[in-house]
C-alpha cells in the first residue's frame, strides 16, 4: 500500500522558517545543492516513526500549500490512475537526480500532492 514518504513546506522567508522549526521541534536542515532553492528537513533519528521532508520558497499560483508525497511503483501508472479517477496531473513527471521521479497531482477537490517513484539512476 503506498504511503506518505515526504512533506514539503512552502515559505516566503526560508531563513525565518528554518529558525522557527529548528527552535520549536529541533528539526535539522541541510541546504540541497540542486537546481532550486531547497532545504532537506530531518525530523528525527533514523528508525524513529515519522517522515522527513523539505522546505522551499513558496511558488506562485494554486497549490502553494504544504504538500505530502506518496511513494508509488510507477509515476506514469499512478498519473494514469489519478486522471481516470477524476484527478489531474498538475506538474509533469520530472527526474530528481539520484533519487527518482516525481510528479505533482491534484485530487478532484484541487488538493495537491506529490507522487514519487524511487530510482537512484534518475537523471
Amino acid at each position: 500500500m503506498p504511503k506518505v514518504i515526504h512533506f514539503e513546506i512552502p515559505t516566503d522567508n526560508p531563513e525565518r522558517a528554518v529558525e522557527f522549526y529548528r527552535e520549536i521541534f529541533a528539526w535539522q536542515f541541510q541546504k540541497w545543492n540542486g537546481p532550486q532553492e531547497y532545504w532537506l528537513v530531518t525530523t528525527g533519528p533514523e528508525g524513529q516513526p515519522g517522515i522527513n521532508g523539505g522546505l522551499l520558497r513558496r511558488p506562485k499560483g494554486p497549490g502553494a500549500g504544504t504538500v505530502n508525497t506518496v511513494d508509488v511503483a510507477s509515476v506514469d501508472e499512478a498519473v494514469a490512475a489519478i486522471e481516470k479517477a477524476g484527478g489531474k496531473n498538475a506538474v509533469p513527471k520530472m527526474a530528481i537526480p539520484g533519487v527518482g521521479y516525481l510528479a505533482y497531482c491534484a485530487d478532484p477537490d484541487g488538493n495537491v500532492f506529490g507522487i514519487m517513484q524511487e530510482d537512484q539512476g534518475a537523471k
